[in-house]
């Protein structure tokens, strides 16, 4: 019975990595990290230096119709995975970026990021692949970059399609100015716990589940990794455009079918920690928030997921992805 015992051990520690006591590590490009679907790799010049941008592009390349999903400032494009199979049942050629900065993308030792420049990023990629049409999804910080894109870039969108977008409302209007080193020490002091907790208070009204521990296993290996402070490098730098930039102004030039999905629970308030002096807006309204861009967005349509937050797509993807072929089908 010992020596039984014994084997059933050693066996569990072989499949294990965490039974074992070896912790996963990932690079600062996230190798060894499998992605759902192939990843391809478009290089090119920016600000002087050659950078490497991962994507990940499904589905038949004579394709009718063509879609982009931009992922979220704590995440990339693996988490698209499961409304990219349902896009591929419809016949969709379906392209998930990684941003510069992100997932498996370049992280350079300096980058002034910009909403402006990912979009000119993400339409040299396009370009590079011949596409001059499309419909373009955002989540999240993606919405912004989205947003960005379709007012640069008109001629190019079919529509646009913004879930839980950040940019909502002008953040830099009510929060202080912080230097990126703020940011910096912030990204630093992470664990994996303090991001768990985060999600798990913010994201999904204080539940939790295994498919939510998934999203973390980048996280979780490029915090034990060697190449932590230049990947929180580049997570602090990218905060500068979300309280720089004011999307809100932008409403009004999209010309693009826009459409809104807005889990009415969502909460998220990008420097509600620092407003500033006299201040007493309550940031990341969404129930309001989503009513309000309705009206700045011309013809926009706003669909509603009461009770649900900031990653409707994980939370409940029944009642996400009815309103997702809502938006698509129109």
């Amino acid at each position: 019975m010992k020596k039984y015992l014994l084997i059933l051990i050693l066996a569990f520690a072989v499949i294990s990595p965490a039974f074992a006591g070896d912790t996963i590590k990932y690079n600062k490009e996230l190798d060894g990290f499998n992605y759902p679907f192939e990843v391809n790799t478009f290089k090119f010049n920016s600000q002087n230096q050659d950078l490497r941008m991962r994507y990940m592009d499904i589905g038949d390349r004579d394709a009718q119709k063509v879609i982009v999903l931009i992922h979220g400032k704590n995440f990339s494009g693996y988490y698209w995975e499961r409304v990219a199979k349902d896009l591929l049942k419809r016949k969709y050629r379906v392209i998930m970026p990684d941003q510069i900065g992100f997932g498996k993308s370049s992280k350079p030792e300096s980058y002034q990021y910009s909403f402006g420049q990912l979009a000119l990023n993400t339409k040299s990629l396009l370009d590079n692949l011949n596409i001059k049409k499309f419909d373009l999804v955002g989540h999240s910080m993606g919405g912004m970059l989205a947003t960005t894109f379709a007012v640069n870039y008109p001629e190019l969108v079919n529509k646009l399609i913004l879930i839980n977008p950040l940019g909502l409302e002008d953040y830099g209007r009510y929060v202080e100015f912080k230097d990126i080193n703020f940011f910096y020490e912030r990204e630093l002091a992470k664990t994996l716990d303090n991001a768990r907790n985060y999600q798990k208070k913010n994201y999904y009204d204080g539940k939790w589940s295994s498919e939510y521990e998934k999203l973390l296993i980048p996280l979780d290996g490029m915090l034990a990794g060697e190449d932590w402070k230049i990947v929180a490098w580049n997570n602090a730098l990218t905060y500068g455009p979300i309280f720089s930039e004011n999307m809100v102004d932008k409403f009004s030039q999209i010309q693009s079918e826009t459409f809104l999905i807005i889990g009415t629970r969502d909460k998220t308030g990008p420097g509600r920690g620092w407003l500033k002096k006299g201040v007493t807006r309550k940031l990341g309204e969404y129930k309001t928030l989503g009513k309000n861009a309705k009206n700045m967005i011309k013809g926009s349509i706003l669909i509603e997921l009461d009770g649900l937050g900031h990653m409707p797509q994980y939370e409940n993807y029944d009642v996400f992805i009815k309103a997702f072929y809502q938006a698509i089908d129109a």
